[in-house]
């Protein structure tokens, strides 16, 4: 008499169909790692250019407020030509100003109520050449005395 045994399963037909998958998992993996890792380095360099583009635009603010200080001591926005000047040379020097091709203008709006527009322009390397602009405007308050 002959007993049966249980049959055993192959392996084989089950190996030969996933043979290949895990290499297929391990390429996927890899090009999804290689996407965030562009995707971070851009996210960087963006980054980096808006600070550089902040840190432009607060030493335009300080040069500003620089005149903007000379004519709250003279208690007058009329200044005479040679602190305008002065003040233009420190702005258009670089190493003064920290701003590249740095130039000033001063408006007079409203004799009267004795208010000028300060509009600063610089070239920004980090923006491909582009010309960028800071305006602010500033009105002498009435004397109280």
């Amino acid at each position: 008499m002959s007993t049966l045994r249980p049959r055993r399963a192959s392996s084989r037909p089950a190996r030969t169909r996933a043979r290949g998958f895990t290499l297929i998992e391990v390429l996927v993996s890899l090009l999804v790692f290689s996407v965030g890792i562009l995707g971070m380095a851009g996210l960087q360099a963006m980054s980096t250019r808006t600070s550089v583009d902040a840190s432009e635009r607060s030493r335009a603010a300080l040069m500003a407020n620089e005149l903007i200080a000379q004519m709250w001591q003279a208690r007058d926005t009329s200044l005479s030509e040679d602190v305008v000047q002065a003040w233009g040379d420190r702005l258009a020097d670089t190493t003064v100003s920290g701003l590249l091709d740095g130039k000033g203008v001063i408006t007079e709006l409203d004799d009267a109520a004795g208010s000028v527009l300060i509009t600063i322009t610089w070239t920004s390397p980090v923006r491909d050449n582009v010309t960028s602009t800071y305006i602010t405007e500033f009105a002498m308050p009435p004397d109280t005395e």
